[in-house]
């Protein structure tokens, strides 16, 4: 005789259907973040070789993103992501700004001088929260503004990084225009440059992005994002004996933030 047949039990059902629903928003997130690292838009077929997903499970998936806004069918037929990102990404900065000011503050109480946050926006670096500088003469970086990597302290913070062959990549889409006569314009002179950031543990613009502003700046190493702060001011008050001051007090807010973030999303 033989044995009766079972339903699974409603919790058993319900953890697969729970465990289906995760795996498909995992999914959708991995082929948006494969959009993001291929410029913003991808054909079926790169989607495909990047994330190792079946064709029809990814047209399944990227129906629902364009039909909700967050992904945009090119005439190309290429894959762009949507319009709706912009508002998420717009309150995720503001979230970011919010968690990062309080560690930001105490870079200005301790070394007075104007503190910034900036994360990697494609090949561009864009400054994302800021406490300036009690100091009528300071930094007037805004915050929203998108730099080259190349010249900026926290751009060259981020490349750091990357792998040597990922960081040349970026610059040689971007560019490498000089914004002062002191910007690194030379690729392997630059790539020299990452190595010693990798080396010393922090960054340092002299001039290079603006004529009288030294920076020092950091790399978020851990963080969710990639992600640097800096500390900077004019030449006249940051020398190099506050860089030597400062480095290690713009490590260690390096790396309480990294751990505030990162105990955001846990």
């Amino acid at each position: 005789m033989s044995a009766p047949q079972t339903s699974p039990h409603p919790d058993t059902q319900g953890k697969r259907e729970r465990s289906g629903g995760v795996q498909s928003l995992e999914r959708a997130f991995l082929l948006l973040e494969t959009m993001a690292d291929t410029g913003g838009e991808a054909s079926l077929s790169q989607l495909a070789g990047s994330s190792g997903l079946p064709l029809p499970t990814i047209h399944r998936i990227i129906r629902t993103l364009v039909d909700n806004g967050y992904v945009r069918q090119l005439p190309s037929r290429r894959y762009a992501l949507g319009p709706r990102l912009i508002g998420l990404g717009d309150k995720a900065s503001q979230m970011l700004g919010t968690w990062a000011r309080p560690h930001l503050a105490q870079l200005v109480e301790e070394l007075g001088e104007t503190a910034n946050l900036a994360m990697l926006d494609g090949d561009k670096v864009v400054y994302v929260a800021q406490v300036p500088s009690p100091h009528s003469m300071r930094m007037f970086t805004e915050v929203g503004r998108r730099v080259l990597p190349h010249s900026a302290g926290v751009g060259k913070a981020l490349l750091s990084q990357l792998d040597e062959g990922e960081a040349l990549a970026t610059v040689r889409r971007t560019g490498m225009p000089a914004a002062t006569d002191r910007t690194i314009t030379d690729p392997d002179e630059f790539m020299a440059e990452l190595e010693r950031i990798r080396s010393q543990g922090f960054a340092i613009d002299d001039g290079e992005q603006e004529i009288g502003v030294r920076c020092v700046a950091v790399p978020l190493v851990g963080a969710p994002s990639a992600m640097a702060v800096s500390i900077s001011g004019p030449e006249a008050r940051v020398g190099w004996d506050f860089v030597e001051r400062a480095a290690p007090i713009v490590r260690r807010c390096a790396a309480m933030l990294a751990d505030d973030l990162n105990n955001q999303n846990s």
